[in-house]
């Protein structure tokens, strides 16, 4: 598992750094999700090719004609986990992992499901509300914007019951609900 002190690299940069189709598409999704840098992306990007890996070796588990007991369960577990994080539908298999993309993932952070929810006009605005504390999630004040929200917490996001927007007469909400229309 590794040290609990030593902080580690979450993501890996680009093999070229310079790749113009790269840099366009990147910069699109800082665009459209609201991140802060490139390096969000890149995270993401390195959690679904964690997830494909696991996938492969699965695949080559199951064709080399290894324990098939041992190979179910693992694969149970990790399209058990991938439901649970909202990445996978209930008639998932191995090949849906291996064709996720990285926009599946972006929409799991709480900024973006902030945003879709109506709780904030903007990606921008709701990585704001975020960072200052305004949002919650099931009554406990979450101040991550890439918090990898799970299905079973989708439904318990909202302001933070101590915070001034969860008052429905605060001048942001009429603003907030006004851009939802």
């Amino acid at each position: 598992m590794g040290y609990p002190g030593k902080n580690h690299k979450q993501y890996q940069t680009p093999k070229r750094p310079f790749e113009k189709t790269r840099i366009e598409e990147e910069t699109r999704l800082m665009i459209e999700y609201g991140l802060r840098n490139k390096r969000e992306v890149w995270k993401a990007q390195s959690h679904l090719r964690r997830y494909r890996k696991a996938a492969r070796d699965l695949l080559a588990l199951t064709s080399a004609g290894a324990d098939d007991a041992l190979a179910t369960t693992k694969k149970d577990q990790l399209i058990g986990h991938l439901q649970r994080m909202g990445l996978l539908g209930p008639d998932a298999d191995i090949d849906s992992v291996l064709s996720l993309k990285v926009q599946q993932e972006l929409e799991r952070r709480l900024q973006s499901m902030v945003y879709r929810q109506g709780l904030a006009r903007s990606p921008k605005q709701a990585r704001q509300l975020i960072t200052h504390g305004h949002i919650a999630i099931s009554g406990k004040r979450v101040s991550i914007p890439g918090y990898r929200v799970t299905r079973s917490e989708e439904a318990e996001i909202g302001y933070y019951g101590k915070s001034p927007i969860a008052n429905t007469d605060h001048a942001e909400r009429a603003r907030i609900s006004k851009a939802g229309r």
